[in-house]
Order: structure tokens, then sequence, then C-alpha cells
């Protein structure tokens, strides 16, 4: 049977409709010059901050920033974080979340509109076409037109362009990864390493395609971030707002000016158009809130251009609440509440993980030690009736210089403590040297006497102590033995073949 003889109404036109290339005009305004600073900045960081030195002492790395994969440490200025410590990634993460969290509850999807790679990068992107193409009816014209060599010409020059930026953004990015001048060096006498190359070349696709061709389709169909600020915001946070009240009923200038004339109702809207051609996303602002929205707030300042034009009042086009679009309505004056449950939570989580990564860091000591207990067997008994344990001792010297430490037992008095492979002993004690920024795996034992072990399992602490500044750090482990009153012997491993 038939659409029609079931009753049902068939669906028009295609299920699938390609999008329409999207050409952003050009606009000065408050909004644009701030996205312009913003770009400078980021970019500007982005690009040379590899190249800035910090002297770490000899045989440090130079470079302020640094993640060194071959010895496993991340450096940041002053501040060297090792494997062990990625518990400050965790922190940083939880940071930036909550930053995010705080930006779209105070002001919607600012991060989209100014801060975010993809929107910085495209911008870069789209300004170097305007330079090159023309502004948007020019590029328009030029793509709506026959092929010509002019046509040739601007499209290899805009792409050229293009492919030079994504190179340098990949190559930006690798150099954060080794010593910036020496791999500048490399790239261009052809002798960077095969995995430099590589991964520029990754990065150089993966930039000249989101930023140069997807562009908004990024932010529309690939980006989580607009459904989750969806379902987050509220209705104080400032977003970029038609205010209808004002706007509407939108007619041209002509017609609105007729209208008044005359008394009758004229919105200040003349249905120009602005606000949807500046646009980097193709959005109208005037059907309301939607996800292809990035809040950079251009389409703010075409509107103000366009009022200033005609001698309307500007903010046609504003950061606005829903609160406030209620309360004009309402007859009630407009108001903003940035203090409110959410950004308080927000703001103290920011400040308590901030705070606690800030005290660590300030009272962390530059050795540390950790232990492994042997798994199979948990314990040796010797042929003499013995207790042995066996660990790994991992010591960490953070310092630039290379220390001796003495390696000692706390808990279990009387244990013998051996160590394989140090430099000596000092006391009785074994003496491991570390090298700086290093660290070292030691194999440790710990014997107990017969008849000495009188619980199954003991506590203990491992200690290394800095023979030449008394520093020391600890580490907690523990000792098994047989439970009391034990007395078969061939559960566990023996020595000189008895089992």
């Amino acid at each position: 049977m038939t659409q029609a003889q079931l009753g049902v109404e068939a669906d028009e036109g295609p299920l699938y409709a390609s999008d329409k290339r999207v050409y952003p005009q050009g606009v000065r305004g408050f909004y644009r010059r701030v996205k312009w600073i913003l770009l400078c900045l980021t970019l500007g960081v982005y690009y040379f901050l590899p190249f800035v030195r910090w002297d770490r002492g000899p045989d440090e790395p130079g470079q302020a920033v640094l993640v060194d994969l071959v010895h496993r440490k991340f450096y940041f200025f002053f501040i060297e974080i090792w494997p062990q410590e990625v518990y400050y990634l965790t922190g940083l993460l939880i940071i930036a979340a909550m930053t995010l969290f705080l930006m779209n509850a105070l002001a919607g999807r600012v991060w989209c509109g100014y801060l975010c790679p993809q929107t910085v990068w495209t911008d870069l992107f789209v300004m170097i076409e305007r330079l090159v193409e023309g502004d948007r009816r020019e590029r328009m014209r030029l793509d709506a037109g026959p092929w010509t060599l002019r046509r040739a010409r601007l499209k290899i020059t805009k792409h050229a362009l293009w492919l030079a930026v994504a190179w340098w953004t990949g190559g930006a990015w690798v150099l954060y990864f080794a010593d910036a001048p020496t791999l500048v060096r490399e790239l261009a006498t052809f002798q960077a390493p095969m995995i430099a190359w590589i991964w520029i070349g990754i990065l150089t696709c993966t930039t000249y395609a989101l930023a140069g061709v997807m562009r908004e389709q990024v932010c529309l169909y690939m980006c989580p971030w607009p459904r989750i600020q969806a379902a987050m915001t509220d209705e104080n946070a400032l977003n970029v707002t038609y205010r209808r009240d004002r706007g509407e009923a939108r007619m041209s200038l002509k017609k609105s000016e007729a209208a008044r004339a005359i008394g009758e109702p004229a919105g200040d809207c003349v249905d120009c158009g602005q606000c949807v051609a500046v646009c980097p996303t193709g959005v109208d602002i005037r059907d309301g809130a939607s996800l292809g929205c990035i809040q950079c707030g251009l389409c703010i300042d075409a509107c103000d251009n366009v009022m200033k034009k005609i001698g309307r009042p500007e903010r046609l086009i504003a950061y606005d609440t829903e609160i406030n679009v209620d309360r004009r309505r309402a007859g009630k004056p407009n108001v903003f509440k940035p203090i409110r449950a959410r950004t308080i939570l927000y703001v103290v989580v920011i400040a308590l993980v901030g705070g606690v990564m800030a005290a660590s860091l300030m009272t962390r000591v530059d050795l540390a030690i950790s232990a492994i207990h042997d798994r199979n067997p948990m314990f040796v008994r010797t042929a003499d009736g013995s207790i042995r344990n066996g660990y790994i001792v991992r010591i960490a010297n953070r310092s630039a210089a290379t220390r001796r430490f003495a390696i000692t037992i706390e808990g279990i008095g009387a244990a013998r403590v051996e160590a394989v492979g140090v430099d000596g002993e000092a006391d009785g004690k074994p003496v491991a040297s570390v090298g700086p920024d290093q660290t070292r795996e030691l194999r440790v034992t710990a014997t107990l006497p017969p008849g000495a072990a009188n619980r199954a399992v003991t506590d203990i602490s491992f200690r290394i102590t800095d023979l030449a500044t008394g520093e020391s750090a600890i580490t907690r482990d523990h000792f098994e033995a047989p439970a009391t009153g034990e007395t078969r012997q061939d559960d566990h491993e023996h020595e000189n073949g008895n089992h």
C-alpha cells in the first residue's frame, strides 16, 4: 500500500541535505578586537614558548617547557614533574574542567567563541582567505564563477599559505618534546628523526582539515561541548541574545520609518542580515538559542555598526540572560547574578585543588623511595631456620648532584638488611649512590634469625638517609613470616636445595 492509501502524508524533499558553505564577512568592533588580541596572545604563546630558555644547571635541559619522554619527566620553568607525580596532571585536568564549567555558568560558550583552538585557528585561516580572495561577496563571486587563471592562482596561494601555517602548527607541537633550536636546525637540514617528520605530517593534515576545510562542521557535528553546555547552562548565564522585545516587528528601514510616522509599532531590526553574514557558523541569532552559536559576539559588532548608521540605540543583539528577557517583558530592570551556588562551588573546587597542588609543590622533597614486596614466595625459610623477605626498592634522586644513601629498615630491629649491587656499607647499613635526576632500583632482603618472628605480618618502614646532609625519605611495607607455631617447612622455598 502507498503512503497516500495509508493516510500518511509523504515527506517532500530529500532525507539528507548537504550544508551550505559559510562565507563569514569581516567586521570591526569591540568583540572582534578582543578576538584578535586573544588570537595573537594564544598563538604567540603556542608558537614561541618552546624557544624560551630556562637555566637548570649543567647537564640539564635548558628549555623552559619540555616533555622529556626519554627521561620520563616534564619541565615547566622551575617545576619538574616525574612519572610518579602523575597526580599533578589529574589536578590540572580537574582545574581545567572546573574553569570551563565556571566560564559556562557566567557566559555560556565563551570558551568556544574566544579560546577554543578550533576557533582560534579557524579565525587565522579565514583571515588568510580574506586577504587572498577578498571579503564575503568577492569570495562568493569567485566560487560561483568559472575556473580561470586568476581563480586558480588565488586558490593555490590560499591553500599554500594554509599548509604553511598547518605545517608550522604541527612543527611547534613537536618542539615541546625536544630541544626546540636543535630540532629546528635538524628539520632545516633534513636531519631530524623520522618520528618528528611523521608527527609533523599528521598534525599538519589535521590542522589543515579542521581549520581550513571543515571549519564550522567541527563545531556543529564533531565537538561534544555544545551538547554538554546546553545541558549545564541556566537562566543566569550570559549568552548572545537577540532582544526580540526591542527588535520585533522587524522590517526594512523605509517601512519602519513609515510605520513610526503613522504611529504603528515597528522594531529596531531592519532585517539587513549582517548578523548572519558575519557569523562563522552561519547561524541566525534572531531565531533564538542554537547549538551552532559559539557566542563569539561578532553579530553584536555587526548589529551595533548598523544601529549607529541608522541612528538607533546599540546592543539590539547583546550578551543577556534568560531572566532579563523575562524581566523586561514584565517591565522590570535588568539584573546579573555572577555569584550564586554553582559559581561558588566551581571557585571553591578550583581554589581547593590549586591550593593542594601548590602546597604539595612547595613542600615536596627532592628524594623519594618506594618498595615492592616479593609476591611468590612471600617469605623464604633458610636452612638455619631464619625467615627472609625480598623487596624491590626504587630510590629517586631529584637533585642536580649525585647522592649517597644509607638504607635501613625500621620496625623489625633484629633483621639483617642486605642489598645487591650497592656501593658498600656505613655502620653496617647498605649504601647506594644515585646520580643526579635519576632513579636506581635495588634488590633488598631482610632476614630475621630463627625464633625472632613472633607474628605472621609485621609493619615495617624503609628509610633512606643522605650521608652528606642527613635528609631522609621513608616508605612503608610489611614483613611476612610463618604463623606462630607453624612447623611445616615444605610450604615455602628453602635455600641449599631444601623444600
